[in-house]
């Protein structure tokens, strides 16, 4: 791994154009307005979450959503200018924050500068090649011309031609822009799934180039993480299994679905041990994760797991409280609102505690962050798992019942245990065996001493 300091971060994501209530479309003949100022309001909650990294979605030029760039070296003007980011990102930096940006770079908008020039200079245009399968013989869904290949179908997303060397290096120039000018660590590509692999190869190189501790981290739903994050190319991508199996283990009341997948990726024998995977309960793409729970009170265990599990925690703006919101057919903007920081309406008010005192935990224990993983009891509603390193030793036992549980542990080598998330009560181990009570709808996250 080339970023050292990600094994040590705990994500808080923001998506500036929702939160700061952009209008969509954009008006491209409208004036700036320096709506991320917003988020300076925005900094100390972070902080006091317990995160130390920020993740911010889409903030260049685009067309709507964000993920439709018009302008790789623009600054949405819905947002502000490139002050205005440049500004904000500085303040972050000097709260200690370390900052990542979107990378889009599968597709563009219809209102990309280049596409622009192929609409209008048809077949004269030297930007003809920068876009798929882009053709003249035959018309677009739009009516165009020609006709191009669109992002999974959606053709006011425009996949770029990421074999051409002028776009990679349109694309490079733009990265080395944000590391020099915004002074960025990292970025999440979006739609990595669907770009050739040695594109990142590439991109690995340059950045190493530019800054050495530089991280990337690939969205990818399906498929082997490995072929994307690797020595040569990321060093991460989201963990889309254990996502859903987060959920859907308390929805099916099935924590043996989450034990499966943690065992598999991080076990003795798992195939992704020495990778930090990015972590997540919800995002901007997904229903919030109070919406896919059916019990509230699973908002506690889950984010329990997501931060004693293996990997990167990432919180999604709003939902250290509990909202909701779920993306229909036709839209996807109840999964990124605004959100009055200082509502007294938050579903889950003390929610958002329950999270600052993991992050906190979690960042004074080091087995949290990079300890082996060992699966040491699964049932139905219940989970335990250790994990050691450097002499330190934690043991995780989460109960998702409605009921109190007692959790029988076997084969311990230790003489005790602290519980370091409710007020160091205790327990003796006797005979290599202990059982650990565990309140409904809980965790207990233990110290061997």
């Amino acid at each position: 791994m080339n970023s050292k300091w990600v094994g040590d971060a705990i994500f808080y994501h923001l998506y500036p154009l929702g939160l700061c209530d952009a209008p969509q479309p954009n008006d491209f003949k409208a004036g700036v307005v320096t709506r991320l100022e917003m988020i300076y309001s925005w900094l100390d909650h972070i902080q006091n979450l317990g995160a130390n990294a920020i993740y911010l979605g889409p903030v260049f030029e685009s067309t709507a959503h964000g993920y439709d760039t018009a302008d790789y070296f623009r600054v949405d003007r819905r947002l502000g200018t490139n002050e205005t980011l440049k500004n904000l990102i500085c303040e972050m930096k000097r709260r200690g924050f370390r900052v990542v940006l979107d990378g889009v770079f599968n597709h563009v908008g219809r209102d990309f500068w280049a596409f622009q020039d192929v609409l209008q200079h048809g077949e004269q245009s030297p930007y003809c090649n920068w876009f798929s399968n882009l053709r003249f013989d035959q018309k677009s869904p739009y009516g165009d011309a020609f006709s191009y290949e669109g992002w999974a179908g959606h053709y006011d997303l425009v996949k770029l031609n990421l074999e051409n060397e002028a776009v990679r290096q349109h694309l490079f120039d733009a990265v080395t822009f944000w590391i020099e000018f915004f002074d960025i660590d990292g970025l999440r590509l979006d739609a990595a799934d669907k770009i050739q692999l040695d594109f990142f190869r590439d991109l690995r190189q340059h950045c190493d180039q530019q800054k050495p501790d530089f991280w990337l981290m690939g969205e990818v739903v399906h498929g082997d993480y490995r072929l994307w994050a690797n020595e040569t190319m990321l060093d991460a991508t989201t963990n889309y299994e254990c996502y859903k199996g987060l959920y859907s283990s308390h929805v099916d009341r099935n924590y043996f679905e989450i034990a499966y997948s943690l065992n598999r990726q991080f076990g003795p024998e798992g195939i992704y041990r020495d990778l930090l995977l990015y972590n997540f309960v919800d995002n901007h793409d997904v229903n919030r994760v109070a919406t896919n729970l059916s019990n509230p009170a699973h908002l506690y265990t889950i984010y329990g797991l997501l931060f004693t599990m293996p990997g990167i925690p990432s919180v999604y703006y709003g939902s250290e409280w509990g909202i909701e919101g779920r993306r229909t057919e036709t839209t996807d903007r109840m999964l990124r609102p605004a959100i009055d920081l200082h509502s007294d309406q938050f579903p889950h008010p003390h929610l958002c505690d329950a999270i600052r005192r993991l992050a906190h935990i979690r960042r004074n224990t080091p087995a949290l962050r990079y300890g082996h993983y060992k699966q040491l009891h699964v049932a139905p509603e219940q989970l335990g798992f250790e994990k050691t390193i450097d002499g330190q030793t934690i043991i995780v036992v989460v109960n998702a019942a409605a009921y109190d549980a007692i959790i029988p542990l076997r084969d311990i080598e230790y003489g005790s245990f602290v519980d370091l998330l409710n007020h160091n009560q205790t327990f003796d181990v006797h005979n290599r065996q202990v059982s650990i009570s565990v309140p409904c709808g809980w965790l207990r996250i233990l110290e061997a001493k």
